[in-house]
């Protein structure tokens, strides 16, 4: 090769990149790693609307940052458990590299997902916490029922529960799918809508093979962001 032609360039490589709204470090609420110190990486951007949506704040806006990164800020609190959350996480294609760059690293982890997005290619190491989406959440439309075939006996689904109208969907949709047969299924009041032991009596009388749950973190902290 001739030494005096100049020789092309490659375009620099531009590192893989996910828009995050908050990383931080707290008490796991919810699903079957309830209790466990975790750290959250909390995905920007939903394409849906929940009427009792209580991470709005994660719809817009956010930071660029690369994937790099994100696993360094999570090695730093030196927890066993990692959630990634948003939002809506799979909403962001590379969401499926940090899962699985996680999984790699060694930790525990889980996805909340809300079902209305394709979960087949999700990492098989993790936790899917899958939502089905009860009518008075005002998306009952979007549950994508394909899903159902691709949940591992670790996943979770998980039902909010706004009204009595909400549980009977749900107690429904569980005999239907057969749900509590392919992993755990959590049924939770949505704060302030349906009294906790109201929920919990229901599930009892119906004896329903599911697992009522409380979020941790509204006892704790009030659902303050950033818990």
């Amino acid at each position: 090769m001739d030494a005096n032609v100049e020789q092309p360039t490659s375009a620099p490589v531009l590192a893989e990149r996910l828009r995050i709204t908050e990383i931080f470090h707290s008490v796991q609420g919810e699903a079957d790693a309830i209790g466990w110190r975790t750290v959250f990486v909390r995905l920007t951007g939903c394409p849906l609307r929940c009427v009792w949506c209580d991470t709005e704040y994660s719809f817009y806006g956010g930071d660029w940052r690369a994937i790099d990164d994100i696993l360094a800020e999570v090695a730093s609190y030196e927890a066993r458990h990692v959630c990634v959350t948003g939002g809506e996480p799979l909403s962001q294609k590379r969401c499926q590299t940090l899962l699985t760059r996680l999984c790699d690293a060694g930790y525990e982890v889980s996805l909340e997902t809300s079902g209305a997005l394709d979960v087949s290619a999700v990492d098989s190491r993790v936790r899917k916490v899958m939502d089905l989406k009860a009518p008075d959440s005002g998306e009952v439309a979007r549950n994508l029922y394909a899903n159902i075939d691709h949940l591992l006996p670790h996943d979770q689904v998980k039902i909010v529960i706004a009204s009595r109208a909400d549980y009977e969907w749900a107690r429904d949709k569980e005999a239907e799918y057969g749900l509590s047969r392919r992993c755990m299924v959590l049924f939770s009041p949505v704060h302030g809508a349906v009294h906790p032991r109201e929920l919990a009596e229901w599930i009892i009388e119906d004896k329903l093979p599911v697992r009522f749950q409380l979020q941790l973190h509204k006892l704790l902290w009030n659902d303050e962001p950033g818990h």
